[in-house]
């Protein structure tokens, strides 16, 4: 990857903050989307969006895995629907509980390693239509989850996916989490977290009286005291260091065993460069994008005479390509324009975005250098 940011959006928190806020997210009409509501196996429910648009029956399925606090409203899931429009993917997000807009009613919520719910929405999806392939992207907390089920699962998770990437994902949480909680970042972004994630817990605290502390939560004012007295416990976890052990994708790099894409911009202001894997991290069919800009899910891109206002398109491109790759050749078929594959595409971070199946070469070139 050779992604080069706009000259007038210089530093990681520039490239986070205005892709998030001010960015073109889509070509033309906004994606809509089609909400269903899903019962989970312990009584609570889960919230699925799928987009409205056209595909050919039997299209493949792109599922998308939002972030911390997203959903399918966030800048980054409506830039991957226009992206799944334009090549005549299928697409869905499922919401992680409580993110949907409406609490859910179990005792837990959310976690940045919940791999079984992954496990759970993925299987669903995949049997509710066997004949259609599934690619997978999960957003930061999203792609930490979705590649520690790729680990958790080895073998067994081809079963399910064609292939599966990570955007902007802490795969080492504890470095995330410490990272996120100092400075700038203190400042603006766990506090813009917080402000969400308290009045959930609270909630949360109404449905099921005695669940925390209820006076220690609102006097938390970084992630690693909330995780301690809300996420740790209720997910079953022994502390805020617990979890983020247990939890982080990481560890579990080697074991993947179906092809994987890990996309980390190496100024990222909430994930460390130092923490992000390298090639001996990783298995064989692990790929790690590390351009050095980008920002925390940002990777905005200039358009017009003066590089006004931009957008953040060339990211879901990128990475949707590389999944698409991976699909076999009658599925192929299905996707517009006609006859439109990978390798004949360019895109803002340069040259041929992916590999395919048989550029294998390429693909260990990658790993070994770490970009």
């Amino acid at each position: 990857m050779r992604y080069q940011a706009p000259w007038w959006l210089p530093g990681g928190n520039a490239q986070t903050v205005w892709a998030a806020l001010y960015a073109h997210r889509h070509r033309g009409v906004a994606p809509t989307w089609r909400r269903e509501r899903w019962e989970t196996p312990d009584g609570d429910f889960v919230d699925v969006d799928r987009a409205r648009h056209a595909c050919a029956p039997g299209a493949p399925l792109l599922v998308l895995f939002h972030g911390l606090e997203g959903s399918s409203a966030s800048q980054y899931a409506i830039a991957f629907a226009d992206f799944a429009a334009s090549r005549g993917l299928a697409c869905a997000v499922p919401h992680f509980r409580g993110c949907s807009g409406e609490i859910n009613l179990a005792p837990r919520a959310y976690h940045s390693g919940d791999h079984q719910e992954i496990d759970w929405i993925l299987n669903r999806l995949a049997a509710a239509d066997p004949f259609r392939p599934l690619l997978a992207v999960g957003i930061s907390l999203g792609g930490n989850a979705l590649l520690r089920w790729a680990g958790e699962m080895g073998h067994s998770a081809g079963k399910t996916v064609r292939a599966v990437a990570a955007v902007c994902s802490p795969l080492d949480l504890a470095a995330g989490g410490h990272a996120i909680g100092r400075g700038f970042n203190r400042v603006v972004y766990t506090r813009m977290f917080l402000s969400t994630m308290v009045p959930k817990a609270l909630k949360k605290l109404e449905q099921h009286p005695g669940l925390f502390d209820r006076e220690a939560l609102l006097a938390a004012r970084d992630l690693y005291a909330f995780d301690n007295l809300f996420t740790a416990p209720l997910h079953g976890f022994r502390d805020t260091e617990d979890y983020w052990a247990r939890a982080s994708a990481k560890p579990v790099l080697r074991d993947i065993r179906v092809p994987a894409l890990a996309l980390n911009a190496l100024n990222d202001p909430f994930v460390p460069a130092a923490s992000l894997p390298v090639c001996a991290d990783a298995g064989d069919q692990v790929t790690l994008w590390q351009p050095a800009a980008g920002g925390h899910v940002g990777f905005p891109v200039s358009d017009g005479a003066w590089g006004l206002p931009g957008h953040v398109r060339a990211m879901p491109e990128a990475v949707g390509d590389w999944l698409i790759a991976h699909l076999p050749p009658d599925a192929l078929s299905a996707l517009t324009p006609p006859g439109a594959t990978p390798a004949a595409r360019q895109s803002q971070f340069g040259g041929v975005p992916g590999h395919s199946p048989s550029a294998d070469t390429d693909a260990a070139a990658e790993r070994k250098t770490g970009v």
